[in-house]
């Protein structure tokens, strides 16, 4: 029986942002960093591979470590973190992953015979003189490869990394590889301007920062990036793959600034910092995957995925984030959910500031956010912390069907209810009393929530912070 699926598509213990997703022989492979739960940095883990059969996306199989950071010959003391790899059939039709180690300028490459056997050190990107690709005097330094192998066999690599106010630092570049998947080719320049060189051009505003992931649609190239805003999602298309980029827009936020369906488009819908993903097409459906932040921190992201339409003039319209992405409609209507595959969790507030996602950072420590209990690699699932009064917890979609009763799993110390709504500022269809509770405890409440497909929506009315474990539909 085929599994539903969530948001995010992992366990809730898991952490693999900056997912680049692919289908070989019938599955879909996701290849992305190794955050850990409670880590201080970024991408602390080795990498590891998860895949789903192409049509059962919510049924996702461990495929191991894939590759260990102390195989790069540079990092055998381990001193350094593995960055945003991608994966790529080669010409000799091996695997090649390509990363960059967090310390140094440069592009390093493992291979491997199937997608998520045990990769090996191969190599780094160089020139013809044995020179690496970001050593050379004039070059920038390389971050975030996105690699394409096109149909004429060339192999295009884009890198790149722009931080605000740095003159240094000039954009999304391309290089052309050799088919020995290392040795340049071609060294272009930028093919999307940063932050510091987009004025007066069509990026300006949402200037490449960086995480180019390339694809190949319908004749045109689509790369995508994170923009200076970092927490959206943007692509720029040309009908060549090294010039010629014209901006496209924003394809998904991971706090939905800029949809304005079902809010003000300023108020931030979740918590959202950077962002990093690509696109795939999975049974004739096209999906971004993308990354959330859990836990009140930058250092433990999980990865999500949202379809995606390509219109027939190319362009992509922003989506919103949701609570069931891969599942290809909505979740039933019937049953316990998790309260971690919630997609917005709001505090009262914030769409007046100009940049609602720093507004959301600054409440913290005290913020409500997802989080889990024990230590990284623990199998327990995640929950929801640090509820406070005003805080609203939605979850989108349900297709509903005659339900008539609610019931919220929580726990610690309570003075309160939560509202139950199908809209964030909607009608409150039930409350919710909660009590004192030191262990998950059930709460319930009639209600009766229109059929169809509805958003839930949970608002916490009253004193100190419970904390949400689940939901039951009845």
């Amino acid at each position: 029986m085929k599994k539903q699926a969530f948001n995010p598509y992992l366990p809730s213990w898991e952490y693999i942002p900056d997912g680049e997703p692919y289908v070989f022989d019938g599955r879909v492979y996701v290849y992305g960093s190794h955050d850990l739960f409670n880590g201080h940095v970024f991408c602390l883990g080795d990498y590891v591979c998860w895949s789903a059969p192409v049509d059962d996306l919510g049924n996702w199989r461990y495929e191991g470590v894939i590759y260990e950071k102390t195989q790069d010959p540079l990092n055998a003391d381990a001193s350094m973190c593995l960055y945003a790899p991608d994966v790529v059939v080669g010409p000799d039709g091996r695997y090649y992953l390509y990363y960059v180690l967090d310390h140094v300028d440069v592009v390093s490459v493992a291979v491997c015979d199937t997608p998520a056997g045990k990769y090996e050190f191969y190599g780094y990107v160089h020139y013809e003189d044995g020179t690496r690709l970001g050593e050379k005097p004039g070059d920038e330094p390389q971050f975030d490869p996105g690699v394409l192998l096109d149909d004429d066999g060339k192999i295009y690599m884009y890198t790149g990394f722009c931080g605000r106010g740095d003159k240094s630092r000039t954009g999304a570049m391309c290089t052309v590889l050799q088919p020995d998947m290392l040795t340049v080719l071609e060294h272009h320049k930028a093919v999307i301007p940063g932050g510091a060189y987009s004025g007066g051009t069509e990026f300006e505003g949402h200037a490449f920062f960086e995480a180019p992931s390339i694809r190949k649609i319908a004749g045109q190239y689509y790369l995508i990036y994170s923009s200076q805003v970092m927490h959206e999602l943007c692509y720029a298309v040309s009908d060549r793959p090294t010039e010629g980029f014209r901006y496209g827009g924003v394809i998904v936020s991971n706090c939905d600034i800029g949809i304005d369906t079902y809010k003000p488009a300023g108020k931030p819908a979740a918590f959202g910092s950077n962002n990093h993903g690509g696109l795939v097409e999975i049974e004739g459906q096209w999906y971004i995957f993308y990354h959330r932040h859990t836990n009140g921190t930058w250092y433990s992201r999980q990865g999500c995925a949202e379809p995606v339409e390509i219109l027939e003039d190319g362009r992509i319209p922003q989506v919103e984030i949701t609570s069931c992405g891969l599942n290809g409609g909505p979740l039933v209507g019937r049953g316990e959910y998790p309260a971690y595959i919630a997609c917005h969790i709001m505090l009262e507030g914030g769409e007046e500031d100009e940049n609602p996602m720093w507004s959301m950072l600054r409440r913290l420590p005290t913020a409500p956010r997802v989080t889990q209990d024990g230590r990284d690699g623990d199998e327990i699932p995640a929950h929801i912390m640090n509820i406070q009064n005003g805080c609203t917890i939605g979850f989108k979609y349900f297709e509903m069907q005659n339900v008539t009763k609610i019931t919220v799993t929580t726990r610690a110390y309570a003075g309160g209810h939560f509202e139950v709504k199908t809209a964030w500022d909607g009608e409150v269809l039930a409350t919710i009393p909660l009590r004192n509770a030191n262990v998950w405890t059930e709460f319930s409440a009639d209600v009766a929530i229109p059929d169809g497909k509805q958003a839930l929506y949970l608002t916490y009315r009253g004193f100190s912070s419970p904390q949400l474990k689940s939901i039951t539909l009845a």
